[in-house]
């Protein structure tokens, strides 16, 4: 039977559209699901500060009653006002092993960007590079852990078939509490002691005056990634919502700030790893007692994800990143982690790597940026 694509424009739909991976992930061990509330929010016009300044449309595969795929269309104005480019973009691509259902949705998202007049369609991004972003193409053995996409093998197929491109791959480093480097734990405390008699000191991230930590890691992460590929500075607003987000599970024992007479120069954040609680959510729902299980298991999680970490560009060179890594290496194993995911680390990011490497970090997962030319 053919498909036939649909505009997701109402409540119902829109739950069909969240729902849609439970059912087809749902015999998958290492399927862990999306929290309801957050995605619907994220699509939501009024709630999500993206749709102030770019727009999207979200789409569903159906045959007759059943949804069998799902995706979105993305303008992202900010993303090309900032890189001087015109390109679209899409995201949120699910779809059952059946290539004419991904040949549709794709269809849909390439037509709808060719008629706002962009020349290059890239994806996935669900909407932005600061949300959840790229195809899983490598490491399908364990779950994902916070903040991190997944998806089944048979996609990396589907999206090549169609004619899709490599346009970026990001890393995943697994690095274990247990065999992380010994040299690079003692050489990065020798390269604080020197750092500190220069004044530049390590402190954890204070939680008790989080708002003003924040504003400052604002200015950090602005500056420090505007080279980044693929890197957009979020809005206020946006910056605002990330925030409140991550602030939920934050946790002192893997946050913290590097500073120069009294200024922030730098910060690492390392998130629990809460897909470990929320794997076992039913359909990513957090009442009526998910919320406990959230809030209580978070200092109970055995991962942890290094997922931010920004310097001033004129302070880069001085090893303050390598001091961070240390510092969360050294703080899971103190609180008896399994270890820590470095993620995601863009392939030509040659510092990232090279740090998660001589901490013995493992490269175990690969997510893949596509693009496609518009013609």
């Amino acid at each position: 039977m053919n498909c036939k694509i649909v505009k997701v424009d109402n409540k119902a739909l829109t739950k069909k559209f969240i729902d849609f991976p439970h059912g087809l992930y749902k015999d998958d061990p290492n399927y862990v699901p999306q929290l309801y509330i957050a995605v619907k929010e994220l699509l939501s016009k009024k709630k999500n500060p993206f749709f102030k300044h770019s727009e999207a449309e979200v789409f569903l595969a159906m045959r007759g009653n059943e949804v069998v795929g799902r995706i979105a269309a993305i303008a992202n104005r900010n993303y090309n006002n900032y890189h001087d480019s015109n390109i679209g973009f899409f995201g949120f691509f699910d779809c059952i092993e059946d290539y004419e259902v991904a040949e549709k949705l794709l269809d849909t998202a390439y037509e709808w960007c060719k008629a706002k007049g962009f020349n290059q369609i890239h994806g996935p991004t669900n909407f932005t590079t600061n949300d959840t972003a790229g195809l899983l193409i490598d490491g399908f053995d364990s779950p994902p852990v916070v903040e991190m996409t997944y998806n089944a093998p048979y996609y990396e197929e589907f999206v090549d078939r169609y004619g899709f491109t490599k346009e970026m791959d990001l890393f995943a480093y697994w690095i274990p509490t247990k065999t992380a480097s010994e040299k690079y734990l003692r050489i990065s405390a020798a390269l604080q002691e020197r750092l500190e008699k220069k004044g530049i000191t390590f402190r954890p991230m204070n939680m008790k005056n989080i708002k003003a930590e924040i504003q400052q890691v604002k200015k950090v992460y602005r500056s420090a990634w505007e080279k980044n590929w693929g890197f957009v500075p979020p809005t206020d607003a946006e910056f605002d919502v990330l925030a409140a987000n991550f602030k939920m599970i934050l946790d002192p024992r893997y946050c913290y700030v590097a500073e120069l007479d009294g200024k922030m120069i730098g910060f690492s954040v390392g998130l629990p790893d809460i897909n470990e609680i929320i794997i076992n959510m039913k359909r990513g729902r957090l009442f009526p007692f998910g919320i406990f299980k959230l809030l209580m298991g978070k200092k109970k999680t055995r991962k942890v994800r290094i997922v931010l970490l920004g310097v001033f560009e004129e302070y880069r060179n001085l090893g303050i990143a390598a001091v961070f890594f240390a510092k969360l290496i050294n703080s899971a194993k103190t609180y008896g982690l399994e270890g820590g995911e470095a993620s995601w680390v863009l392939e030509n990011n040659t510092m990232m790597v090279r740090g998660a490497e001589n901490l013995n970090g493992k490269k175990y997962k690969t997510y893949r940026i596509y693009s496609k030319a518009i013609s």
